[in-house]
């Protein structure tokens, strides 16, 4: 890693005595002043005892504080729904409940190409046929009938339509059916699906590809949504390359281009991706410049010399929820309060454990802000044995076969090929799980089924 510049001139003038002393310490590897002393809390307000200063918090309870945390947000500043276009709304959940502004469908239409008719056959036809978006024609008269494309208005006193192969025409050029024609057969009547005012879908919807189609149909051209909560990833380290190959102690970095569609499919709106140099400095103007709702770092989350995350939120007088979390891979990840609206999530450095981080406090931080509701928790039983940690959750990478999760190899902290094969990661309890035990499996959003499959 390069050296850590220092700062000088106008920089160093808002630095305190005790920021000075923090800095010294936080680069030279001794122990950061006691958080008891400083007067931290924990996650539930209460002071933190110097014994506890690395304890980490269980894998379920973390989950549940960074739903709460977000719930306190929303409840601390009231976000004002907005209006948006249809091709904008993907993803977001619906604030007003969408209802009809149409009956549909709007008019008598043909739900099959073929004629329709009037009266018992056989039946003449008319030369000119009906066709989907054209005017309506005169009214039939019994014993008539008149060719129809699907989705045409049906003429005023038709009795049926009679499907292409169910008619047959004799050498007069009279219909005559081919089988029982029924009164109402292959109509769709007016406000079959529903009328003027229905409520069709109650507030709280995710909007999904197949809303966006019964918004439009049903007359919308925006839909009225709770708005995406802004985040801002800091990409940490001073060894990470944006382009070409890894050389002389650089690595290319995984999680710039990995964290912004990932956090979009969670709901997100990610403002920017900045690159912070391994430089406490740094990473405070950045952390107190952002006006994100959620700030996302990557690094620098341990103890290491370099590893300036806890320092800054410290300074910056930041409240830890979670410090560190029961699980493997990703154990150093952290929840921070900074303001009643603003909250950090730092994730490791190693991409899967930044991706076992994502998931445990990113998504229901970012899920809660977004009014979306908590997916239905299931289970599947594992096809093979899976090794535990001894206290810690293990989050494992797994595809979906049948009805049975298939573990996958290369599941280690830094590594990505397991993830990038992987339809979910499997929930494995300390102490780790034999084959054919049910797993708690939690889906990536692109294997969902659901609205991450879009990135933009």
């Amino acid at each position: 890693m390069t050296p850590r510049s220092t700062r000088t001139g106008e920089d160093a003038e808002d630095l305190d005595v005790e920021e000075v002393l923090a800095l010294v310490n936080s680069s030279s590897g001794t122990p950061l002043p006691d958080p008891a002393a400083r007067g931290e809390k924990d996650g539930t307000g209460t002071p933190r005892k110097p014994e506890t200063r690395h304890r980490a918090t269980p894998w379920p309870q973390a989950r549940d504080i960074a739903e709460r945390a977000a719930r306190t947000a929303t409840r601390a500043v009231r976000r004002d729904p907005v209006s948006v276009p249809l091709d904008a709304a993907l993803g977001l959940t619906l604030a007003t409940p969408l209802d009809a502004l149409t009956d549909l469908p709007s008019f008598d239409t043909s739900a099959m190409d073929g004629w329709a008719v009037c009266g018992p056959a056989p039946w003449d036809v008319r030369e000119e046929g009906v066709l989907a978006g054209h005017t309506a024609q005169a009214p039939l008269t019994d014993g008539e009938a008149v060719r129809i494309a699907t989705g045409a208005r049906i003429p005023v006193d038709t009795t049926a339509v009679l499907r292409s192969e169910h008619g047959r025409t004799d050498d007069k050029g009279r219909l005559h059916a081919t089988r029982g024609v029924a009164p109402g057969q292959d109509i769709r009547p007016r406000g079959q699906e529903c009328r003027t005012g229905d409520q069709l879908l109650p507030v709280g919807t995710l909007v999904t590809p197949a809303v966006l189609g019964l918004a439009a149909a049903a007359g919308y051209d925006t839909v009225t949504a709770v708005p995406r909560a802004r985040a801002e990833v800091l990409v940490l380290g001073d060894e990470l390359l944006t382009e070409g190959l890894p050389h002389d102690g650089l690595i290319r970095d995984a999680l710039g281009p990995m964290l912004p569609p990932w956090l979009r499919a969670l709901g997100a709106e990610v403002t920017v991706v900045r690159r912070v140099r391994d430089d406490a400095y740094a990473l405070r103007r950045a952390v107190t410049a952002s006006d994100a709702d959620v700030i996302v770092t990557t690094g620098g989350t341990a103890a290491g010399p370099v590893d300036h995350v806890h320092p800054t939120l410290r300074r910056i007088g930041a409240e830890l929820l979670v410090d560190g979390v029961k699980v493997r891979p990703g154990h150093p990840m952290l929840l921070a309060r900074i303001t009643e609206t603003q909250h950090l999530v730092g994730l490791p450095g190693n991409p899967l454990a930044a991706v076992s981080g994502l998931l445990t406090l990113a998504e229901p931080l970012l899920r809660t802000l977004a009014a979306r509701p908590a997916p239905e928790p299931y289970t599947l039983p594992l096809r093979e044995a899976v090794h535990g940690h001894p206290h810690d959750t293990r989050l494992v990478p797994v595809v979906l076969r049948g009805d049975q999760a298939v573990p996958l190899h290369y599941n280690g902290p830094a590594m990505l090929r397991g993830i990038a094969a992987a339809d979910a990661l499997a929930v494995v309890p300390p102490g780790g799980a034999r084959s054919g035990q049910e797993a708690e499996l939690l889906d990536l959003p692109w294997a969902s089924g659901g609205i991450g499959v879009c990135f933009t």
